[in-house]
Protein backbone atom coordinates (compact mmCIF):
# COMPACT_ATOMS: atom_id res chain seq x y z
CA UNK A 1 0.00 0.00 0.00
CA UNK A 2 3.40 2.32 0.71
CA UNK A 3 4.34 1.61 -2.58
CA UNK A 4 1.10 2.32 -4.21
CA UNK A 5 0.69 5.83 -2.56
CA UNK A 6 4.40 6.91 -3.09
CA UNK A 7 4.49 5.67 -6.88
CA UNK A 8 0.66 7.46 -7.12
CA UNK A 9 2.64 10.26 -5.34
CA UNK A 10 5.46 10.50 -7.94
CA UNK A 11 3.30 10.47 -10.58
CA UNK A 12 1.27 13.68 -9.67
CA UNK A 13 4.53 15.39 -9.19
CA UNK A 14 5.52 14.72 -12.85
CA UNK A 15 2.14 15.19 -13.79
CA UNK A 16 2.10 18.71 -11.45
CA UNK A 17 5.76 19.12 -13.68
CA UNK A 18 4.54 18.87 -17.40
CA UNK A 19 1.53 20.71 -16.64
CA UNK A 20 3.72 23.77 -15.31
CA UNK A 21 5.65 23.17 -18.72
CA UNK A 22 2.84 22.99 -20.71
CA UNK A 23 1.25 26.54 -19.63
CA UNK A 24 4.47 28.17 -19.80
CA UNK A 25 4.81 27.08 -23.01
CA UNK A 26 1.11 28.08 -23.72
CA UNK A 27 1.49 31.52 -22.38
CA UNK A 28 0.12 31.37 -19.67
CA UNK A 29 1.23 32.39 -15.75
CA UNK A 30 4.90 30.87 -15.16
CA UNK A 31 5.48 29.63 -11.92
CA UNK A 32 8.46 27.76 -12.31
CA UNK A 33 10.53 30.12 -10.24
CA UNK A 34 9.57 31.41 -6.71
CA UNK A 35 10.73 35.13 -7.80
CA UNK A 36 7.07 35.45 -9.39
CA UNK A 37 4.62 37.38 -7.32
CA UNK A 38 2.28 34.36 -6.88
CA UNK A 39 5.68 32.16 -6.63
CA UNK A 40 4.85 30.43 -3.30
CA UNK A 41 2.41 29.82 -0.57
CA UNK A 42 1.16 33.55 1.32
CA UNK A 43 0.84 34.33 4.54
CA UNK A 44 -2.82 33.15 5.02
CA UNK A 45 -2.08 29.32 3.02
CA UNK A 46 -3.20 30.33 -0.79
CA UNK A 47 -0.64 28.43 -3.53
CA UNK A 48 -2.02 30.14 -6.67
CA UNK A 49 -1.40 27.13 -7.95
CA UNK A 50 -4.70 25.02 -7.53
CA UNK A 51 -5.72 21.63 -9.57
CA UNK A 52 -2.25 20.61 -10.43
CA UNK A 53 -1.79 16.72 -9.49
CA UNK A 54 -4.29 14.52 -7.17
CA UNK A 55 -4.77 14.77 -3.85
CA UNK A 56 -4.62 11.53 -1.87
CA UNK A 57 -6.87 10.36 0.98
CA UNK A 58 -6.35 12.49 4.02
CA UNK A 59 -4.82 10.23 6.79
CA UNK A 60 -5.31 12.64 9.43
CA UNK A 61 -6.28 11.81 13.03
CA UNK A 62 -6.35 15.38 14.67
CA UNK A 63 -4.85 18.77 14.51
CA UNK A 64 -4.01 21.40 17.85
CA UNK A 65 -5.55 25.04 17.67
CA UNK A 66 -3.29 27.87 17.38
CA UNK A 67 -3.82 32.11 16.29
CA UNK A 68 -3.58 31.97 12.26
CA UNK A 69 -1.36 35.03 10.92
CA UNK A 70 -2.81 37.81 9.12
CA UNK A 71 -2.26 37.46 5.05
CA UNK A 72 0.10 39.31 4.06
CA UNK A 73 2.14 39.55 7.00
CA UNK A 74 3.03 36.60 8.68
CA UNK A 75 2.42 32.90 8.45
CA UNK A 76 1.20 30.80 11.19
CA UNK A 77 2.51 27.35 11.34
CA UNK A 78 1.33 24.33 13.85
CA UNK A 79 1.43 20.47 14.81
CA UNK A 80 -1.23 18.22 13.37
CA UNK A 81 -1.38 14.31 14.47
CA UNK A 82 -1.30 11.92 11.70
CA UNK A 83 -0.53 8.58 11.09
CA UNK A 84 2.76 9.04 10.33
CA UNK A 85 3.05 11.10 13.51
CA UNK A 86 2.79 14.53 14.15
CA UNK A 87 4.10 16.87 11.56
CA UNK A 88 3.97 20.11 10.84
CA UNK A 89 1.22 22.11 8.48
CA UNK A 90 0.47 25.55 7.48
CA UNK A 91 -2.50 27.52 8.83
CA UNK A 92 -5.06 25.62 6.67
CA UNK A 93 -3.59 22.56 7.92
CA UNK A 94 -1.81 21.36 5.02
CA UNK A 95 1.13 19.52 5.49
CA UNK A 96 4.85 21.08 4.90
CA UNK A 97 7.62 19.15 3.24
CA UNK A 98 11.34 19.58 3.70
CA UNK A 99 13.46 18.72 0.83
CA UNK A 100 16.34 16.46 1.33
CA UNK A 101 18.21 18.67 -1.99
CA UNK A 102 18.06 21.84 0.37
CA UNK A 103 21.34 22.54 2.27
CA UNK A 104 20.50 24.31 5.77
CA UNK A 105 19.09 28.01 5.01
CA UNK A 106 19.50 27.53 1.10
CA UNK A 107 16.35 26.51 -1.15
CA UNK A 108 17.43 24.06 -4.01
CA UNK A 109 13.85 23.76 -5.72
CA UNK A 110 14.03 27.89 -6.80
CA UNK A 111 17.08 26.66 -8.87
CA UNK A 112 15.12 23.67 -10.43
CA UNK A 113 12.53 24.33 -13.51
CA UNK A 114 9.56 23.37 -12.44
CA UNK A 115 10.02 22.51 -9.07
CA UNK A 116 8.61 25.50 -7.04
CA UNK A 117 5.36 24.98 -9.47
CA UNK A 118 5.07 21.60 -7.88
CA UNK A 119 6.27 22.60 -4.75
CA UNK A 120 5.73 26.07 -3.71
CA UNK A 121 7.51 27.52 -0.64
CA UNK A 122 5.82 28.38 2.18
CA UNK A 123 6.66 32.46 1.63
CA UNK A 124 6.14 35.57 4.56
CA UNK A 125 5.87 39.20 4.05
CA UNK A 126 6.37 39.62 8.21
CA UNK A 127 7.45 37.27 10.75
CA UNK A 128 6.21 33.50 10.82
CA UNK A 129 5.04 32.32 14.31
CA UNK A 130 4.49 28.46 16.05
CA UNK A 131 1.51 26.92 16.78
CA UNK A 132 0.77 24.91 20.16
CA UNK A 133 3.87 22.38 19.86
CA UNK A 134 6.31 24.21 17.75
CA UNK A 135 9.44 25.96 19.06
CA UNK A 136 9.40 29.48 18.32
CA UNK A 137 13.04 29.33 18.73
CA UNK A 138 13.34 27.07 15.22
CA UNK A 139 11.29 28.94 13.27
CA UNK A 140 13.33 31.53 10.61
CA UNK A 141 12.95 32.83 7.05
CA UNK A 142 15.55 32.74 3.77
CA UNK A 143 15.52 35.23 1.18
CA UNK A 144 14.52 33.93 -2.67
CA UNK A 145 15.43 35.23 -5.39
CA UNK A 146 12.74 38.19 -6.23
CA UNK A 147 13.09 38.98 -2.32
CA UNK A 148 10.35 36.64 -0.99
CA UNK A 149 10.95 35.67 2.76
CA UNK A 150 10.31 31.58 2.42
CA UNK A 151 9.41 30.17 6.65
CA UNK A 152 11.91 28.05 7.76
CA UNK A 153 11.89 25.65 10.60
CA UNK A 154 14.68 23.74 12.55
CA UNK A 155 17.40 25.53 9.10
CA UNK A 156 15.09 23.63 6.27
CA UNK A 157 12.88 25.85 3.50
CA UNK A 158 9.28 24.86 4.63
CA UNK A 159 7.35 23.65 1.09
CA UNK A 160 3.28 22.82 0.15
CA UNK A 161 2.57 20.13 -2.67
CA UNK A 162 0.65 22.00 -5.25
CA UNK A 163 -1.92 18.83 -5.51
CA UNK A 164 -2.21 18.64 -2.06
CA UNK A 165 -5.86 19.68 -0.86
CA UNK A 166 -6.52 17.44 2.51
CA UNK A 167 -5.29 19.19 5.41
CA UNK A 168 -2.90 16.92 7.24
CA UNK A 169 -2.57 14.52 4.22
CA UNK A 170 0.55 12.19 4.74
CA UNK A 171 0.21 10.49 1.03
CA UNK A 172 3.32 12.57 -0.20
CA UNK A 173 5.44 11.99 2.37
CA UNK A 174 8.35 10.40 0.77
CA UNK A 175 7.99 11.09 -2.77
CA UNK A 176 10.74 11.47 -5.12
CA UNK A 177 10.73 13.98 -7.57
CA UNK A 178 13.51 17.08 -8.69
CA UNK A 179 16.70 15.55 -7.37
CA UNK A 180 15.78 14.65 -4.01
CA UNK A 181 13.12 13.45 -1.53
CA UNK A 182 10.19 15.23 0.42
CA UNK A 183 9.78 14.58 4.03
CA UNK A 184 7.38 16.17 6.40
CA UNK A 185 8.92 17.31 9.82
CA UNK A 186 8.42 17.07 12.96
CA UNK A 187 7.89 18.77 16.45
CA UNK A 188 11.78 19.34 16.45
CA UNK A 189 12.66 19.45 12.92
CA UNK A 190 13.46 16.21 12.52
CA UNK A 191 12.73 14.25 8.76
CA UNK A 192 9.06 12.37 9.32
CA UNK A 193 9.04 9.07 6.94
Amino acid sequence: MQRLNRRRAVTSVMLATATAIVLAACGGQSHAGASTSSGGTSASGSSGYGGYGSSPSSSSTSSSSSTTGSAGSGATIRLAHTSAGSIVVDSRGLTLYMFTADRSGSDHCVTVSGCAAAWPPLTVTGHPSAGDGLKASLLGTIKLPGGQRQVTYAGHPLYRYAGDSSPASTGYIGATSFGGTWLGVGAGGQAVR
